[in-house]
């Protein structure tokens, strides 16, 4: 169904928000070598570094976990700066790029919907190719971070094999079936389809107060997230959004769901209304790559009720994953490099799952017992190591995201939450909407 990645370089277009990045490339690749001995870069010797790590939402890092790479590693001192959201850690990496470098983190993660962007600008960022780390990730993993040079500018964390999580006790209160394997049956079973998902949605809304999901733009990241091509052509060329029929598809049919049919909740994700809709019934069923378990169960103490569901519409569904990238400009690349490297050890990872829920890259850990045998206390027990494996198992592969793709996905769901959340336009003016944003970035 997903098509593999990159066969040709992108097209070095200027996106907003990384304006500027190319005129600095050969500045900051100066200011690479950095001014400390061979030592203090690698932090093999004797003199104390501290290397600095930048990530978002939650990567599982723990403080056990960086005290860990210290107790190996003497003179080297961990610290980890953590965002609330990837589009916090996503302007603070563009802009500091811009402005030379300054400040940013020795390992800074990028979020796979944004890296083709920086894909534009490999020379900001440390080469991370090594022979001895072949084999250690799912091909397309690798893929997404290579450019078509050779050159690898980010080692990768989590995918995001995805699954339904739901409300056992508000599908009883409702009176649908509640057990994991009868949900998944509901839903669609191997075969289920959006139309599916839907139908039990407006089932469930018509016996309850509760909405059937959080937010019509999750749906919407989701069904993008299924089509090949969904913004671009394969060769980086930008499709005209006013006659992209699938786009046009999934918009429609996510903002009929949410305001026709009262599917919806309403919400933004990472919000505070949607934070605080976990404690108040706010819905019953989300999308759920392996990585939003921790964020469910963050966000969800006090409540029993929440399971997983081992379905998904439409296929399988790869949403979001991380890389871990080594900026150029930085004093301590060779040290960042081989602590990046680290943490994204099977072993690492493992125990990361283990912390968040973030679903290994990794080969090794998605095989060994430690994953596929993990089960989640908060989810009732769910076996969501076995679930995620499954779920992993159903992707081919990744769609093409391109230099542009982020720009464009956002005006889509700029208009989706104009309706859905916002309630500020109907369908049809938002749209309008939607694609005067589009013309106005002059792709």
């Amino acid at each position: 169904m997903l098509s593999s990645t990159r066969t040709t370089r992108r097209p070095r277009k200027a996106i907003a928000a990384v304006a500027g990045l190319a005129a600095i490339t050969l500045t900051l690749t100066a200011c690479s070598s950095g001014s400390g001995s061979d030592d203090a870069e690698t932090g093999s010797g004797d003199e104390k570094i501290t290397l600095t790590v930048a990530t978002f939402n939650d990567f599982g890092y723990s403080d056990e976990l960086l005290a860990a790479y210290s107790e190996s590693h003497p003179n080297v001192t961990v610290k980890q700066t953590k965002a609330a959201k990837s589009e916090d850690a996503r302007t603070n990496l563009t802009t500091k790029l811009a402005a030379g470098g300054e400040g940013l983190a020795d390992i800074e993660a990028i979020e796979v919907d944004w890296l083709p962007e920086l894909m534009q600008y490999p020379d900001l960022f440390t080469d991370l190719t090594d022979p001895e780390l072949e084999g250690r990730w799912v091909d397309w993993k690798v893929q997404q971070a290579t450019t078509t040079d050779g050159k690898v500018i980010g080692y990768g964390t989590d995918i995001g094999p995805s699954a339904i999580c739901y409300r056992q006790d508000l599908f009883e209160a409702a009176g649908l079936p509640s057990d994991p394997a009868a949900v998944a049956e509901l839903l669609g079973g191997e075969d289920a389809t959006w139309d599916d998902y839907f139908a039990a949605g407006a089932t469930f809304v018509a016996a309850s107060d509760s909405a059937w999901y959080d937010s019509a733009m999750s749906i919407s990241q989701a069904m993008v997230n299924q089509i090949d091509n969904a913004y671009e052509e394969s060769d980086g060329t930008p499709k005209d959004l006013a006659t992209n029929q699938p786009i046009i598809d999934i918009y429609d049919t996510v903002v009929e769901q949410s305001t026709t049919n009262g599917l919806s909740a309403g919400l933004e994700q990472w919000s505070g209304d949607w934070d605080a809709a976990f404690q108040n019934d706010g819905f019953a069923t989300m999308i759920c790559p392996a990585w939003m378990t921790g964020p469910v169960e963050e966000r969800s103490g006090g409540v029993t009720g929440w399971n997983v569901a081992d379905v998904f519409p439409g296929g399988g569904l790869n949403w979001g994953g991380s890389f871990l990238t080594v900026p150029a400009s930085g004093p301590n690349a060779e040290a960042a490099k081989e602590l990046a490297a680290w943490l994204t050890d099977p072993a690492q990872q493992t125990t990361a799952f283990e912390n968040a829920g973030t679903f290994p890259s990794q080969l090794e850990a998605q095989e060994s017992d430690a994953v596929q045998s993990f089960t989640n206390d908060f989810f009732n027990d769910a076996p969501v190591g076995q679930i995620f494996v499954n779920r992993a198992l159903a992707i081919d592969g990744a769609p093409f995201k391109g230099a542009n793709y982020f720009s464009i996905h956002q005006t889509v769901q700029d208009g989706i939450k104009r309706v859905d959340v916002e309630k500020t336009d109907d369908a049809a003016s938002s749209w309008q909407k939607t694609l005067q944003s589009f013309q106005d970035l002059g792709l």
